[in-house]
């Protein structure tokens, strides 16, 4: 491949010089001979300032979006109006427009993105078809588990795992897609035959700046990024957010499905939410469908709803989808049991936000009833450094709300105060009028929880779920919640092998 012919379809506003390309990239410390540099401004520094570095590595062309840079003798050059669509653009020519012989489908919303993302995975393999699966906690190529970075890549890595896929078979690619990726076109010109709504509740402030920004992010998943408009959106029409992406929708996809608890395209009836899972009626347009699902709680009977539709926009027969949802057991940092043999419930999960906290603490309310205890919800949780402050103090006040014990901690304080953002969370926390406790070190934290459990009690460890890694003072030192819960259990005598699964992960 030739310079001109990784340029093709981009936005280009001069060029000159079409050498043979080897490779491309936008990281100058992964520059090798041969390669093309693409050299954009992102949130926090700017790969311009890196272009003669490229050029030292090997680099034979460079795309920039700066006026401010001048083309360098013997090198291809070539200007563009904005540097992740160009990305996005040389990415697709040189793994030969990886995402345009997959069906894609996108997963938007601030909660439930990766457990809707693994139910439609698992219905999909189920529907005996192959997928790459990309989202926040992992990325599935074929079955096979890679680290996942970023919850939607950059485009070269997101062309580079589609690639890798169809090489193996593939022909599903089920991506959580953030607000980030979108509001940076990081996902321009993947075409999307199924775009997923589950919800927006207040998250990501600091970077989006009002919910209508954060929602106009969201909104471009069902325009099109670059592309026409996915051909089918599923919808949570309990969400007032949702409500209005079905006008939207209804103008630009051909197929539109609506879901809710009640009402909606797909809806339940006949409830049972158990300690052990979930059982129901499913109403869909190809009639009822009886559902057992080992998550837990009426969150994750939103989830299946929004992955059966979107299974049935993919053709997946009703078998399937039945089945597909049974099969899934548990979702890595997702109400995760931590077993030991102790007489109570520790369950790690992701929830960072006010709204997911509630729903998290109504479910562990609910666990302990449907199990016929009458113990107490013990919530854990802190908020992250350097993002939205304001949204500190409802997150207090929602795990006050919902608990009868509160340890308020550190999760990423990165390069602020843990003293401070407690402090910011404590307002919320006062409020409620819960009873708490406060500790920045989050392993003693952890012991302190764990501590306060009494047969039949529930502690949430809340915040970091599939996380591994704990951010502070500008470093990142190791911290999953999951083993830390281990080794507090162990410490006080219970067993926990560091190869005894956790409930959550024993097949149901």
């Amino acid at each position: 491949m030739n310079f001109l012919q990784l340029l093709d379809g981009a936005e280009i506003l001069s060029q000159s010089g079409n050498p043979p390309i080897k490779g491309i990239d936008y990281d100058s410390r992964r520059v090798h001979p041969g390669t093309v540099f693409v050299a954009m401004k992102g949130e926090t520094s700017d790969g311009n300032r890196f272009i003669d570095q490229a050029i030292a590595a090997g680099a034979v062309a460079i795309v920039t979006d700066s006026t401010a840079q001048n083309p360098r003798p013997a090198v291809a050059w070539a200007q563009v109006p904005h540097g992740r669509r160009a990305l996005a653009r040389l990415s697709a020519n040189f793994y030969k427009r990886p995402a345009e012989r997959v069906a894609n489908t996108g997963i938007t919303g601030t909660n439930g993105k990766s457990t809707t993302a693994f139910i439609v995975e698992s219905i999909l393999n189920a529907a005996a078809r192959k997928t790459v699966l990309i989202g926040t906690i992992e990325y599935h190529v074929a079955g096979k588990i890679l680290p996942a970075p970023h919850t939607t890549p950059e485009a070269l890595e997101l062309n580079q795992l589609l690639a890798e896929g169809l090489a193996l078979g593939v022909t599903e690619c089920v991506m959580e897609v953030s607000s980030h990726a979108l509001a940076q076109q990081r996902v321009f010109g993947i075409p999307f035959d199924v775009a997923v709504f589950t919800n927006l509740t207040r998250d990501h402030l600091d970077y989006h700046g009002t919910m209508d920004d954060y929602f106009r992010a969201k909104r471009l998943l069902f325009e099109g990024c670059g592309t026409e408009p996915p051909r089918a959106a599923i919808l949570n029409t309990d969400d007032e957010y949702g409500r209005e992406l079905l006008k939207l929708a209804n103008k630009k996809s051909s197929a539109v499905f609506s879901y809710g608890l009640t009402t909606g395209d797909f809806h339940v009836e006949h409830l049972e939410i158990t300690a052990s899972g979930s059982r129901f009626q499913m109403t869909t347009p190809a009639g009822q469908l009886d559902i057992w699902t080992p998550l837990i709680g009426k969150v994750n009977v939103y989830n299946v709803l929004a992955a059966a539709a979107a299974a049935h926009a993919r053709n997946c027969p009703a078998d399937s989808i039945a089945r597909g949802i049974a099969n899934l057991n548990h979702v890595p940092g997702r109400f995760q049991r931590v077993d030991c043999g102790q007489p109570f419930t520790v369950v790690v999960d992701y929830a960072h936000t006010d709204d997911a906290l509630r729903n998290l603490t109504t479910l562990a309310r609910d666990f302990v009833a449907q199990a016929g205890l009458k113990g107490k919800v013990i919530t854990l949780f802190g908020c992250g450094g350097d993002r939205d402050r304001a949204k500190r103090p409802l997150m207090g006040e929602a795990a006050g709300q919902g608990s009868d014990f509160v340890v308020l901690t550190s999760d990423n304080p990165r390069s602020e105060d843990p003293l401070a953002i407690m402090n910011d969370a404590l307002v919320g926390l006062q409020k409620s009028g819960a009873k708490y406790v406060t500790e920045p070190d989050r392993r003693k934290a952890v012991a302190l929880a764990v501590g306060q459990a009494e047969p039949g009690d529930i502690v949430l460890l809340a915040g970091k779920g599939h996380e591994k890694t704990q951010a502070a003072n500008g470093k990142v030192i190791p911290f999953d919640d999951v083993k830390v819960a281990r080794e507090t259990l162990a410490t006080i005598g219970y067993e926990c092998a560091a190869n005894k699964p956790s409930l959550a992960e024993t097949p149901a």
